[in-house]
């Protein structure tokens, strides 16, 4: 093999995050700027907000072999099953070519019956790519969207120069665990990350597993990103945490969208409703862990709401559905740019009996190809919200 290239990991070859932290390591990435996670003691804000959903290393290069070094980070739960590591995507010139994982890493072992959890530091590991054509090409290494990654070290058989500039529109995406990726079967296989190849744009994913929560410094994070389609999906968050009654919610979703009308004021904005999940429809939060399904070493949840809070205000995934159509029907009058999706049309009932949620909240990698493929159709094609920008 001829001799390794290093080349210094800087934010010249990254795409998909708001900000770059230098640990002890190497280079973290951030989904959220540090002044936003500055505004919620949350600890689980802060760990899915570094995990790098739709985070890449991204240059272009005729090697034919390439390694990265990174440390991983790692939940382990008492209990349950162990994950299986994250997944690196290689894609070469925009198609699958190559998937591993790196060996070693930090260990967290939580123990949900306490709360407590336990760090375990460990060693880099190195996920290599070899046997690649020697032509020039662009290579893109997604990182995993389930495990904090610090980047340490690339080497390559060949130069490396960054990808300058871009003729593809820049879609903004907000949403649950469901556009984080939970269930995916890798970093460039979440449903966001599909729909956004297909609709041939760049993808920035603040998509927050847990925490899609109409927190105000998510709002502000997203108008000062630059972005040509914005778009956020609302709900399954609001009711599992049992966050907000109706009173709480109407206005909230008002200044969120009002947030990020000051950033973007003509950009064209949708707003896309939950998913079908049958413990949720029609019995408000909050969402727990099914005890009998962990003495199984099963993850599954339940609602453990009273359907009959719904008089009060207590909120459903079908009264989010009802009010989220009711305020951007009123707001479109004023905003042409502002559209709505109803979450039904990316995964419904029907999908439902065919794909089931595994843990009866979040996808399978099946329907996150399934909910990617329509959103493409329903937001990218012909008059959807995105259609127009994608065209021009």
């Amino acid at each position: 093999m001829s001799t390794w290239i290093t080349t210094p990991i800087t934010t010249s070859l990254l795409r998909g995050a708001a900000e770059w932290e230098r640990t002890t390591h190497g280079l973290r990435p951030h989904r959220l700027p540090g002044w936003a996670r500055a505004q919620s003691p949350d600890p689980q804000l802060h760990l899915v907000e570094a995990q790098p959903s739709g985070v890449r290393v991204c240059f272009r290069t005729a090697a034919t072999a390439i390694e990265l070094d990174a440390v991983a980070t790692r939940r382990v739960y008492i209990g349950l099953p162990a994950q299986p590591p994250g997944r690196y995507d290689l894609l070469i010139d925009g198609s699958l070519a190559g998937q591993s994982s790196v060996p070693g890493g930090n260990i967290v072992t939580i123990d949900m019956s306490t709360g407590t959890a336990e760090h375990r530091t460990g060693p880099p590991g190195t996920v290599s790519f070899t046997r690649l054509s020697g032509t020039e090409k662009t290579v893109e290494i997604w990182l995993p969207h389930n495990e904090i990654t610090d980047l340490v070290a690339l080497r390559t058989d060949a130069a490396v120069t960054p990808v300058t500039g871009t003729d593809r529109p820049v879609w903004l995406h907000h949403g649950s665990s469901i556009s984080h990726g939970s269930n995916a079967g890798s970093p460039s296989t979440t449903w966001p990350a599909l729909a956004a190849a297909q609709g041939g744009v760049e993808l920035l994913n603040l998509g927050l597993g847990g925490s899609a929560l109409l927190d105000p410094f998510t709002a502000r994070t997203m108008r000062d990103m630059a972005a040509d389609l914005v778009s956020v999906k609302i709900g399954i968050n609001l009711v599992n945490t049992d966050l907000m009654r109706l009173r709480a919610f109407t206005p909230a979703v008002h200044g969120f969208l009002d947030t990020i009308r000051d950033g973007h004021p003509a950009t064209p904005l949708l707003v896309v409703s939950p998913i079908y999940c049958p413990i949720h429809e029609d019995t408000p939060g909050p969402g727990a862990f099914d005890l009998e399904a962990m003495r199984e070493g099963q993850v599954k949840f339940v609602a453990t709401g009273d359907p009959a809070d719904r008089a009060a205000g207590k909120l459903t995934l079908r009264s989010i559905r009802e009010e989220l159509a009711r305020i951007v029907a009123e707001r479109a009058v004023s905003d042409p740019h502002l559209h709505y999706l109803n979450g039904l049309e990316l995964y419904g009932e029907a999908d439902f009996a065919e794909l089931p949620l595994p843990d009866r909240l979040h996808p399978d990698a099946a329907a996150h190809r399934r909910m990617a493929e329509r959103f493409g159709k329903l937001a990218f094609e012909e008059k959807g919200a995105f259609a127009a920008t994608r065209d021009g």
